[in-house]
């Protein structure tokens, strides 16, 4: 018998087709590569967009096919598949919140994807300014975007029942502050969140007030709080204001502010406040009655919450506006009359 070459038997034992075999295998190594490389490139690459912003409400329960399609449908310039494949890829895709959310360009794949995952919602604001009445909050509110109006068929007392304050008029129970919620909240939800936030900030109030203070509830210091507000504008002069209203109740001086008039004469009130106005007798004039009036007249501040339970040590009386923002004290009617003459008719 004759010996095999080492050669020969090499391709004796070795198919011939094995190194095809090895060859795609290769080629296939090689291309799952070149599209793992493709594909970490695309999830970093901002998202084509057909606008400069692109805004999409994902509600409960849509399918992760479903959010892909609309953000396509919204105006990401992909292909929604691709879009649902990286969802889906990521394992995340079950992770994936409902809410508001927008886009700019500049947003990669990746970074929507975690935006939706976070729940990184795009929330809307409103403003409620101090000094408003509540009135005010509700048409303020009523313009905002994306709330649920739920209440605005309520009256101002159903409105209190459903906050759990039945019988507690809305006036001044509201802080005032810049509010961020996301799309489909209720403006009941909103409210509730600034009647608390008012009641947390009234009772850190309280607990600071003064040994001596006149006041003898938190709603007494919310009411003197919410005319200090409407009385000035100057955060270094509420604590004056508020000393001149506090001397006045301690010696049972009525209060004789114009706010609150103003306020008791609600929509009749036309600009002009006039003798008359001043001497008819309502709850709210502070003119014709000694005392604090029935409730707030406004959203008062933190400042004039302070103000209010901490006035200045002062005897000051009276005070006058000058016509500049400020106003001039004085301890003594002679003294607030000189100061009238100069500041008001130019004497």
């Amino acid at each position: 018998m004759s010996r095999l070459s080492s050669d020969s038997l090499r391709s004796a034992v070795t198919p011939r087709w094995l190194p095809l075999v090895r060859n795609f295998a290769l080629g296939m190594l090689l291309v799952a590569m070149a599209s793992v490389g493709m594909a970490y490139w695309w999830l970093q690459q901002a998202l084509p967009l057909a606008a400069e912003k692109v805004v999409l409400s994902i509600e409960y329960g849509t399918s992760v096919r479903d959010v892909a399609r609309n953000w396509v449908n919204a105006g990401v310039q992909v292909s929604p598949l691709l879009l649902y494949e990286w969802f889906r890829w990521s394992g995340q895709a079950h992770k994936i919140r409902a809410g508001n959310y927008e886009i700019a360009h500049g947003v990669s794949p990746r970074e929507l994807l975690n935006m939706m995952v976070r729940g990184d919602e795009t929330l809307a604001t409103v403003r409620l300014v101090e000094g408003w009445t509540f009135g005010q909050v509700r048409a303020e509110i009523t313009k905002a975007e994306g709330l649920v109006l739920s209440a605005a068929e309520q009256t101002d007392a159903q409105i209190m029942t459903d906050l759990g304050a039945p019988g507690i008029a809305p006036e001044g129970r509201f802080f005032p502050d810049t509010y961020s919620y996301s799309h489909g909240t209720s403006d009941l939800a909103l409210l509730r969140r600034a009647y608390r936030s008012m009641q947390r900030v009234l009772a850190a109030a309280w607990a600071q007030r003064a040994s001596d203070t006149p006041l003898r509830t938190p709603d007494e210091a919310l009411t003197l709080a919410s005319i200090v507000e409407k009385e000035t504008g100057l955060l270094a002069e509420r604590g004056r204001v508020a000393a001149v209203f506090v001397n006045r109740l301690r010696i049972g001086m009525p209060l004789q502010t114009d706010p609150t008039v103003i306020y008791g004469l609600g929509d009749r009130f036309d600009g002009n406040l006039r003798k008359r106005d001043l001497q008819a007798d309502t709850p709210y004039n502070t003119y014709t009655r000694s005392g604090l009036p029935p409730t707030p007249i406004s959203m008062p501040s933190k400042a004039s919450l302070l103000a209010a339970v901490q006035p200045e040590d002062t005897r000051a009386l009276y005070f006058v506006a000058r016509g500049d923002g400020s106003s001039e004290f004085s301890d003594d009617l002679a003294a607030h009359n000189r100061a009238v003459n100069r500041y008001q008719r130019g004497r």
